[in-house]
């Protein structure tokens, strides 16, 4: 796992808050100073927590389970949806659905909806439609993939929630926390960090800083998954042999 260099989160902006008179007084232990009006994030504890969270999101990665990227400000819409989609995991930067992980089973009735739609579209039935049904359908599917195209192959709850701005997400928030699904999240200085398993002490708000942030958590996302596979791959070989022994043994039995 590559390690986290101070002067990169410098170079990036990472160090930014929010306006002294905005801070939330929970994010103390992570602030630095104050210089002109403005917060200075300490960069030493963000490097030491961005390795911690990404180190979790690795294993999390490696065991099989989703990371539900959310993120819908304008800044990080594009980020987020890059980088989740590298590394093949759901993403939500369009309006949260309200009840997304406390009302999955609806949400999954929704996703198998768009499915079906395609299947009409496949199999012929969708040209049986008038015109005006035709229309109907084609925009219920283009909202449906708008707000949930993302999230489609999320066949279960995620095995954590990773959030670019907490203030803005609290709902998504709230919904993991009743769960007990891990909260992974870029925290700024203007927010309270209890309500995050893992806190990434950085500002939120520029896209440079989401950048770095994100790309060093999904590389660690990559490499998890990497050594997942190769787990599978060393497994399948063990297996081989033995599957191949009691044929072996039939033959020599044969021969005899």
């Amino acid at each position: 796992m590559a390690q986290v260099e101070v002067k990169d989160l410098l170079d990036n902006g990472v160090h930014f808050g929010h306006l002294t008179r905005k801070w939330d007084p929970n994010m103390a232990p992570f602030i630095y100073m104050e210089r002109n009006g403005i917060h200075i994030i300490n960069l030493y504890k963000t490097a030491a927590k961005l390795e911690e969270a990404s180190k979790a999101l690795a294993k999390i990665a490696a065991s099989g389970r989703k990371i539900l990227f959310v993120a819908t400000k304008k800044q990080a819409k594009d980020i987020v949806a890059e980088k989740a989609s590298n590394v093949n995991m759901p993403y939500i930067t369009e309006r949260w659905p309200g009840g997304m992980l406390t009302n999955f089973v609806t949400i999954r009735k929704a996703v198998k909806k768009m499915a079906a739609i395609d299947r009409m579209k496949k199999d012929g039935t969708f040209n049986t439609l008038s015109k005006k049904e035709r229309l109907q359908v084609d925009r219920l599917r283009a909202k449906l993939e708008k707000n949930l195209g993302s999230i489609s192959d999320m066949t279960r709850l995620p095995g954590a929630l990773f959030v670019v701005d907490i203030k803005r997400e609290h709902i998504a928030i709230k919904e993991a926390q009743k769960l007990n699904i891990p909260i992974f999240a870029m925290v700024d200085t203007n927010s309270d960090p209890r309500q995050v398993d893992f806190v990434i002490p950085a500002n939120d708000d520029a896209s440079k800083s989401i950048h770095k942030i994100l790309s060093t958590v999904t590389e660690s996302i990559a490499e998890g998954l990497e050594s997942r596979k190769a787990e599978k791959e060393g497994k399948a070989q063990d297996a081989a042999p033995k599957a191949a022994a009691p044929v072996a043994e039939a033959a020599k039995q044969e021969e005899e």
